[in-house]
C-alpha cells in the first residue's frame, strides 16, 4: 500500500509564499507521474502542476510564473513552491503519484490566502 502525505499549508497574506511538501511511502523515480492538484469550495479539482512520466512538467495557466514544482527522488518527496499568492489560490491542495495503472492521493493540505 502506498501512502501519500501532504504538508506545508496554512494561512498567508496576498503576495506571500508557501512551500508544500508531499512525501510518498514508496520509492519514486523520474518515471513516476506526480503532481499537485487543488480544489476550491464549490469547484472541481484541477491540475496545478505535475511531472509527467517523461520528465517534463505541466502547469495550469493561472499559476505559471508563480508556482514551481520540484522533486527529490532520494527522499520520495515532491514540492510545490508557491510565490505571489492570490486569494483565488485558496483551496485544498492534493498530491498524487502514479504507479503503473494506479493513482494514489493524499488527504490534502489547506492553503488560505487572505489579509
Amino acid at each position: 500500500q502506498v501512502h501519500v502525505v501532504e504538508s506545508g499549508g496554512g494561512l498567508v497574506q496576498p503576495g506571500g509564499s508557501l512551500r508544500l511538501s508531499c512525501v510518498v511511502s514508496g520509492t519514486i523515480s523520474s518515471r513516476n507521474t506526480m503532481g499537485w492538484y487543488r480544489q476550491a469550495p464549490g469547484k472541481q479539482r484541477e491540475l496545478v502542476a505535475r511531472f509527467t512520466g517523461v520528465g517534463s512538467t505541466n502547469y495550469a495557466d493561472s499559476v505559471k510564473g508563480r508556482f514551481t514544482i520540484s522533486r527529490d527522488n532520494a527522499k520520495s518527496t515532491v514540492y510545490l513552491h508557491m510565490n505571489s499568492l492570490k486569494p483565488e489560490d485558496t483551496a485544498v491542495y492534493y498530491c498524487n503519484v502514479v504507479y503503473g495503472a494506479r493513482t494514489y492521493w493524499g488527504q490534502g493540505t489547506q492553503v488560505t490566502v487572505s489579509s
